[in-house]
């Protein structure tokens, strides 16, 4: 698992990604998470449902990008934007795949019970097998 501090940021296209991941503002930080990582949850520490997604991709063999929102000086303001990504939904867990918001933990469920999980991983590059 890597944890946001972990992740470094690719070479900057623009000034506002030079800085530091805690520098960003919350929009540029999801987008650079995203867009940089396979696999990306947006998780409380102590949100059972976020436990829940992390184990799943876990047990499937993948390695996400976990960003503990409560553990993030800018964490009210993150959660912000993935509400807005959400809309009705409860923002938290938060998973992205490849790039693009895959939802929740019933999301995730769903799709792992549908079984277009594991290829959506594959596709990803977040699971070899």
């Amino acid at each position: 698992m890597k944890s946001v501090t972990q992740v470094e940021p690719t070479p900057p296209s623009s000034s506002s990604l030079s800085l530091g991941l805690n520098m960003m503002r919350p929009y540029e930080m999801v987008h650079h998470l995203v867009s940089c990582n396979a696999v990306v949850v947006f998780s409380m520490s102590d949100c059972c449902m976020s436990t829940v997604a992390k184990r799943l991709l876990f047990s499937l063999g993948v390695g996400p990008t976990v960003v503990e929102l409560d553990e993030q000086a800018n964490g009210a303001g993150i959660r912000s934007v993935l509400h807005q990504l959400a809309g009705a939904h409860q923002p938290v867990p938060a998973v992205f795949i490849g790039g693009k918001f895959l939802g929740g933990v019933q999301t995730l469920m769903a799709s792992h019970i549908n079984g277009t999980l594991v290829p959506l991983l594959k596709e990803a590059g977040a699971l070899w097998l």
